[in-house]
């Protein structure tokens, strides 16, 4: 092991004997007390030694190689210490991508925060390579959303649209204003390979779903989104694929659910939701799915479309790194002009084919909001 302080954690002295690892609550450790010799001691943890020079170093400092295992492992344990060392095949692949590394530094700084065990957060990144994810949609919300996730190092990313990019498709972070009159998905798949970390990923146009991480749902069909269709939702389900929806409708954004295929309410748990709470909804879905009813240009505030995107990448990188965010099971939503993001639980419906009544899966653990003490976490 080679021991480092985490760079991503801001080190500061709250007294003479006391130090904070970290800036936030979430974050925010407390190590206490701290001697003059275990604060120097502190300042040798940068990585580059391994423990019997460190032993050897802290001899100078009159701490014994029991005492340095001590502070070592309770550093560990709270998350403060990671081990740039430490690595699989797929970390030393990532090391020697020089360019991607760099690219990819303060992702890892962000992930050694989330993931406390030394060396994790560097397994976990060159785990990314490796994930194939399909969106679907190309517009403001949906290529932002694949660039994104290109530039956070997942493998593939595959973006599946029809028809020819339009001046209302161009977005700061997705479609660039040359991709207007190219054909959607050529202009998404050119956007992916520029925005990926080391070089053109691997990429596919195809509709195989074998090997599929996740499907990001997020047509320009404000409809498709809001309501999506069952049909669709039953093909990912049986294939069990994992799927998000994230879209804006109207002056409204949304992000979710995200539906683990028979563990959460889905679609179709939605539609049969909403018309027992609603019997006229089916009804009105209807009338404005219908051709008179579709508007020529959706409303699709592009500040609102971004902070969509944003959210749903981030939600959709947290499942992908092994986590559950807190779109599994439930659909946030947020509207202008006030955008405070609320979240409404899609409850499994008893007479969806997907089985998915009865599991808690999405349930989620509560998160602590003040520093921890005494290196505990």
């Amino acid at each position: 092991m080679h021991p480092m302080l985490k760079p991503a954690l801001r080190r500061a002295w709250r007294d003479r004997g006391t130090v904070q690892f970290g800036i936030t609550p979430a974050q925010a450790v407390v190590l206490s007390p701290v001697d003059p010799a275990t604060g120097h001691f502190l300042e040798l943890l940068d990585g580059t030694q391994g423990m019997p020079l460190l032993y050897e170093r802290a001899r100078a400092l009159n701490l014994t190689p029991v005492q340095v295992d001590d502070l070592v492992g309770r550093l560990a344990a709270a998350g403060v210490v990671d081990d740039p060392a430490a690595g699989s095949p797929k970390v030393e692949a990532l090391r020697d991508r020089t360019d991607a590394r760099e690219r990819l530094r303060p992702d890892l700084a962000s992930l050694s925060l989330l993931h406390p065990d030394p060396g994790d957060a560097a397994k976990r990144l060159a785990a990314r390579r490796a994930i194939r994810v399909q969106v679907r949609g190309a517009g403001r919300v949906g290529a932002t959303i694949a660039a994104v996730l290109s530039g956070c190092g997942v493998g593939r990313v595959d973006v599946l649209d029809g028809g020819v990019a339009q001046p209302g498709d161009v977005a700061p972070g997705g479609l660039p204003g040359q991709a207007v009159g190219e054909r959607r998905a050529t202009a998404a798949r050119q956007l992916v390979r520029r925005t990926s970390p080391d070089g053109p990923p691997r990429q596919g146009t195809d509709t195989d779903q074998s090997a599929l991480s996740l499907i990001v749902a997020a047509p320009r069909e404000p409809l498709e989104m809001y309501a999506p269709n069952a049909m669709d939702a039953e093909d990912w389900i049986r294939a069990g694929i994992p799927h998000l929806y994230a879209g804006v409708v109207e002056t409204t954004g949304v992000v979710g659910p995200l539906v683990l295929p028979g563990g959460t309410g889905c679609a179709g748990c939605l539609a049969l939701g909403r018309a027992d709470r609603d019997p006229a909804w089916p009804r009105l879905l209807a009338q404005w799915s219908s051709g008179r009813q579709r508007t020529s240009v959706p409303a699709c505030d592009l500040a609102l479309a971004t902070a969509v995107a944003g959210l749903a990448a981030a939600h959709a990188l947290a499942f992908l790194d092994g986590d559950l965010p807190a779109s599994t099971g439930s659909r946030w939503e947020a509207s202008l002009p006030q955008l405070d993001w609320r979240s409404t639980p899609v409850q499994a419906h008893g007479d969806c084919f997907c089985g998915a009544v009865g599991n808690t899966r999405g349930e989620q653990a509560s998160t602590a909001t003040e520093p921890h003490d005494t290196m505990a976490r």
